[in-house]
This record gives C-alpha cells, sequence and structure tokens, in this order.
C-alpha cells in the first residue's frame, strides 16, 4: 500500500494584501476561490475529495492574524475542520511587514530560513498558538511558505514535538529551501530530529525534476507517477497543491484544465487498492523510513503531451478576454 498525502497550501495572498485588497476579498480569492462562475477554492476541492472517500490535508497560514486578527483564520480553519479534513502548520513570513506589532522585534525576511533559530522558534511558536486559537487540533506536521526552511527550522519543530516536515522540494532545493539534503532525496527521511517527507515528483527529462503539483504535472503524467509509486513499493507519495490552484493566474475565472486534473487525481486514488490517502494521524514513521527509491523516469510522449496540453489551458484560461 502507498500511502498518498494529498496537501492544500491554504493561504492569503501577499500579493493582493500589497495591492490594498481588503480581506474579505483576499479571502473570497485565495481561499473560497469565488469567480462569477463560481467558489472553486478549498471547498470545491473538498467537495471532490469526498465525492471519493478521500482526505486531504490542508496546510494553513496562519499568520495574516498579526495584520488582520484572528477570526480571519478562524473563518479558513473552520470549515475544514467541520467537515474532517486535516489541519496542519504553514507559514508565510512576508506578512510581517504589515503586522501591527512584529513578534521578531521588526525584523523581516522572504523566508523563514532568512531568520534566526531564536527567531525562528519564536515565529513557529506564534503561528502554533494561532493556528490552534483558530479551532485546529494541535499541529503535528508544517510546510514552510515558498520552501522556504532550513535545518534551523527542523530543529526548532523537533523541540516542539512536530514530528513531520514537508519544506524540501528538489526543485526549490539550494534557492528557497536551504535544508541540507540532496536532491535526489524525495523518500521519506529522519533528519534533523524530524521525518522529512519531501515533495514527491517524476524526472520528465534526463536529469531534470518536476514536483508532483498539479500545475506542474498533466492526469497521465500523476497517474504514471502514482502507479510507479505503487509498483516500486514506494511507502508514501505526496502532492502539493493550493487553496487558488483551480483559478486562472489573475483568479478571474476557473482554470478548468486543472480542475479536471484534481477530479481525475482524486478518482485515480480512490479506484486503485494499492494506494491509499491519509490523514498524518494515520502515518507510522518506522513504515515509511525504507530508504531511497527511484523516481518515474522521463518519458518523452508524455512530457509533450503535457506541454501541448498547458499550452492550449494557457490560450483557454489565461490570456486576457476583450470585454464584450
Amino acid at each position: 500500500m502507498t500511502v498518498v498525502l494529498i496537501t492544500v497550501d491554504t493561504e492569503l495572498s501577499a500579493l493582493l494584501q500589497q495591492r490594498g485588497v481588503p480581506p474579505a476579498a483576499n479571502l473570497a480569492s485565495s481561499i473560497l476561490g469565488e469567480t462569477a462562475a463560481g467558489a472553486y477554492g478549498i471547498g470545491w476541492q473538498m467537495d471532490r475529495l469526498e465525492e471519493q472517500g478521500l482526505t486531504g490535508i490542508f496546510f494553513v497560514d496562519p499568520l495574516p492574524a498579526l495584520v488582520h486578527g484572528e477570526g480571519l483564520v478562524a473563518d479558513i480553519v473552520g470549515p475544514i475542520v467541520a467537515r474532517g479534513h486535516d489541519v496542519q502548520l504553514h507559514l508565510h513570513t512576508e506578512w510581517l511587514q504589515w503586522a501591527r506589532e512584529s513578534p521578531v522585534g521588526g525584523r523581516r525576511g522572504t523566508y523563514l530560513k532568512d531568520f534566526s533559530r531564536a527567531d525562528q522558534h519564536v515565529l513557529l511558536a506564534l503561528a502554533r498558538d494561532l493556528l490552534i486559537r483558530a479551532g485546529a487540533p494541535s499541529p503535528v506536521a508544517f510546510r514552510a511558505g515558498n520552501y522556504g526552511a532550513n535545518d534551523d527550522t527542523l530543529a526548532v519543530l523537533a523541540a516542539f514535538g512536530i514530528r513531520w516536515d514537508s519544506s524540501v522540494n528538489a526543485d526549490y532545493l539550494g534557492r528557497a529551501c536551504g535544508v541540507s539534503l540532496p536532491a535526489d532525496q524525495h523518500m521519506p527521511v529522519r533528519h534533523r530530529g524530524i521525518v522529512e517527507l519531501p515533495v514527491s515528483g517524476i524526472q520528465d527529462r534526463p536529469g531534470h525534476f518536476r514536483p508532483a503539483q498539479l500545475c506542474a504535472l498533466s492526469a497521465w503524467e500523476m497517474g504514471a507517477a502514482l502507479g510507479h509509486a505503487a509498483e516500486a513499493g514506494h511507502p508514501l507519495f505526496t502532492i502539493v497543491t493550493h487553496s487558488f490552484e483551480m483559478l486562472s493566474r489573475d483568479r478571474s475565472r476557473p482554470n478548468r484544465a486543472v480542475m479536471r486534473r484534481f477530479a481525475t487525481l482524486c478518482r485515480r486514488i480512490a479506484r486503485d487498492p494499492r494506494l491509499a490517502a491519509a490523514r498524518f494521524a494515520e502515518l507510522d514513521a518506522e513504515a515509511v523510513l525504507v530508504g531511497n527509491r527511484p523516481r518515474l523516469g522521463p518519458s518523452a510522449l508524455r512530457t509533450w503531451a503535457r506541454i501541448g496540453e498547458q499550452a492550449i489551458a494557457t490560450w483557454r484560461y489565461e490570456r486576457q478576454l476583450r470585454p464584450a
């Protein structure tokens, strides 16, 4: 059995905040996915998961509470918990620039790794407490915003008793991500006192990693990667999407190509007896620590099919439409 973690980075947009968009409108766009055609955010994602009997994991960023109050985060967490999905901890340090009172003496950084270990301790403790006050159970897992963690981050998490981290994405290592793991480490591994669950992915061409993210892989590639993981005995496969990823980049309309991928993914997991979606509470650390095994290798046919599919989707859903 290969356990599949369907993870959703659930976050308000710092860019919309910078543009002066009111918090309610930011919530409607970034979390609820509201458009003139309907809502395609976390509610739509939970609908698709539940249709197939699956559970999602929502990494929620509570730091906007420093700017807009804790009630806004409760509005995000409440529906997820009420529907029985998993809520875990996420953190985007960009929000510190708008905080009414800085918890770290006014220091700022694009990534969590930009802060000292002492500052990271303050920020992570605050974020954990904000998430719990918003109605979430005490978190046991974390993912840094923009994958911007380092080894200090993992050490602080371990000190808090948080057992799992998923801040490593091979596409970000050496840039935003400062965790000291090699780029070919894609299976769960114990590191700095915590179990690291790198974002899964494939080689889409020789020597090139492409993450298992909804906007990055076609349904064909994702299905092939899941099938490979099951056949090769991978104990875990970690998938990433975002609360706003079903929308066009300007958030004005649904991107039905990505929506089809999400729905197809849910059906694929539900119908394959070798796969099972899970919450973090259902994971066994010893069962997932089996050593590294190969990723799915490249296929020119799959890669070119995805490039063509995405070109069509970009033309359909991302081009600027002329007013009627």
